[in-house]
C-alpha cells in the first residue's frame, strides 16, 4: 500500500512563500490526476489545484498567479509552491493522487499565514 506524506507546512507571514511536499512511499503507475485539497477552518474542503496526465493545471480562483502545483517522477513527490500568502490561505493542506489502480490522500499539513 502506497502512503503520502506531506511535508513543508508551517507557519508563515503575509507576502511569504511556503513550499508543500508530498512524497509517495512507492511509485504510482498510472496517475491521473495530481491535487491539492485545503480545508479552512469552518469551511468545506476546498480544490486547489489540479494536474492531469498531461500536464495541464487548474487552480482556484483564490490562488490563481500564487499557486503552482508540480511534480518531480524520479523522487516520487509532488509539491505545491505558495507565493504571496495570505491568511485566508489558513488551512490544512492535502495532497490527493488518482491513479487507474487507486487514489491516495496524504495525512494533511498545517498552513498557517500570520496577519
Amino acid at each position: 500500500q502506497v502512503q503520502l506524506v506531506e511535508s513543508g507546512g508551517g507557519l508563515v507571514q503575509t507576502g511569504g512563500s511556503l513550499r508543500l511536499s508530498c512524497a509517495a512511499s512507492g511509485s504510482i503507475f498510472g496517475i491521473t490526476a495530481l491535487a491539492w485539497y485545503r480545508r479552512a477552518p469552518g469551511k468545506q474542503r476546498e480544490l486547489v489545484a489540479v494536474m492531469r496526465s498531461g500536464g495541464s493545471t487548474n487552480y482556484a480562483d483564490s490562488v490563481k498567479g500564487r499557486f503552482t502545483i508540480s511534480r518531480d517522477t524520479a523522487k516520487n513527490t509532488m509539491y505545491l509552491q505558495m507565493n504571496v500568502l495570505k491568511p485566508e490561505d489558513t488551512a490544512v493542506y492535502y495532497c490527493f493522487v488518482e491513479a487507474r489502480y487507486g487514489s491516495y490522500w496524504g495525512q494533511g499539513s498545517q498552513v498557517t499565514v500570520s496577519s
